[in-house]
This record gives structure tokens, C-alpha cells and sequence, in this order.
């Protein structure tokens, strides 16, 4: 959905609803997608169609068919705040953080998943309340109107096979050039964003390619 990531994002050459719709410093959540997708859904319906979606993240994905649960919005602030103490610390106190405040969703998380752990901090600064009680509270589900398939290549050594051509394809088409704009944006608004794209467009034009 963001702009500036046609390459990295491996967006679709056809038609396709829900494409270029945001700016990177734009929040887009995964409650953001489902309402959007379900009114493309409904349109789409409308016009005697069967609508049908992929390479979606599977929190998105859950978002979308078995709902959200019920947490109100927060104050963005406390993101902000969040997010600069992690951009000091590179998040090195808050896995810790979380184990005290909800040790049920730090089980869940590696240290390296900083948006999930960011989120989960977010939702119990902003609220009081424990994100896996929240996910307790569970969603307005609509799994029943859907068919989920997924393709699962066997031998796994394909599917390494086809990452490994898919990722020289990106390099081919511009990868490093786009992730060296998005770093000279400047306006990303955390170390979640910006630094990856500083460290990657460094570590490639260094390296001369992939490896």
C-alpha cells in the first residue's frame, strides 16, 4: 500500500485495489487494511465479481477475516515516545519491559520483532490494559465467506530456489535505488524504518549485490 515501495514490496504489474494508497510516514495499520479491503470487497461483490487477495502478511490476513479486537485508539504520542527510546536504546531494555508488563505476549515475540513489541508497549501505555487481554476480547469474525488457500512448494529447497531468483530479480530492477530514496526522504519517523533502509543501502553498495 505504500508508495516508494514498488520493488521491495513485489507489487503486482496488474490491476490491483489497495496499491499506492499511503505515504511510508503515514501510519497504516492492519485495522486500516481490513476496513479498505472490505469496502473494495463490497464493490466488488457489487459488480458481480468474486474479489480475491495474496502475498499478504498473515496479520493482516487475521485482521481481515477473523476481526480486530476492540482497543480503543492511542494516544500517538506514546508511540513516538516509544519509538525514540527504542531508536536510543535499539530496543535492548524493552523485551525486558514487556516480560513485566505482559510476559504471555513477550513468550510470543523474539527480541528482534520491534513493531510487535512497540505495539504491545503502546497498547498497555495508552490503554492500562494488557494486549493479550485485549486479544481475549476477540473480533467480528468472517472466515465463513472466505476460502484461504495456500500453495506450500515441495521439495523446500524450490521455494529457497525461487526467493533466491525473486531477490536477484529485485536487485536487477532497482532495489538498492529505491531503498537508498527512501532513506533520503528524511522524514521517516523511526529507527524501525529509517535505519534498516541506512544499513541496507550501505551494505549492498558495499558488497556490489546480495551477497
Amino acid at each position: 500500500m505504500y508508495r516508494g515501495l514498488s520493488i521491495g514490496a513485489a507489487k503486482p504489474d496488474y490491476p490491483h485495489h489497495l496499491i499506492h494508497i499511503s505515504e511510508p510516514v503515514d501510519p497504516y495499520t492492519a485495522a486500516d487494511f481490513a476496513a479498505d479491503a472490505k469496502v473494495c470487497i463490497d464493490a466488488i461483490l457489487a459488480g458481480v465479481a468474486a474479489p480475491s487477495g495474496g502475498r499478504r502478511s498473515m496479520p493482516i490476513v487475521f485482521a481481515l477475516i477473523q476481526g480486530l479486537d476492540d482497543i480503543p485508539a492511542v494516544e500517538p504520542t506514546i508511540r513516538t515516545a516509544i519509538e525514540r527510546s527504542g531508536r536510543r536504546v535499539r530496543l535492548a531494555g524493552a523485551p525486558s519491559e514487556l516480560v513485566e508488563i505482559d510476559p504471555e505476549i513477550a513468550r510470543q515475540l523474539h527480541p528482534n520483532h520491534s513493531q510487535r513489541i512497540c505495539r504491545a508497549l503502546e497498547v498497555y501505555r495508552g490503554t492500562g490494559v494488557r494486549l493479550s487481554e485485549w486479544q481475549k476480547t476477540g473480533g467480528d469474525s468472517i472466515a465463513d465467506q472466505f476460502e484461504c488457500v495456500a500453495l506450500c512448494p515441495e521439495p523446500r529447497a524450490l521455494l529457497h530456489q525461487r526467493i533466491a531468483a525473486r531477490l536477484d530479480e529485485m536487485f536487477e530492477d532497482g532495489l538498492v535505488d529505491e531503498v537508498r530514496a527512501l532513506r533520503e526522504r528524511g522524514d521517516l519517523p523511526c529507527r524501525f524504518a529509517r535505519d534498516p533502509c541506512r544499513r541496507l543501502s550501505t551494505d549492498l553498495v558495499a558488497a556490489g549485490g546480495r551477497d
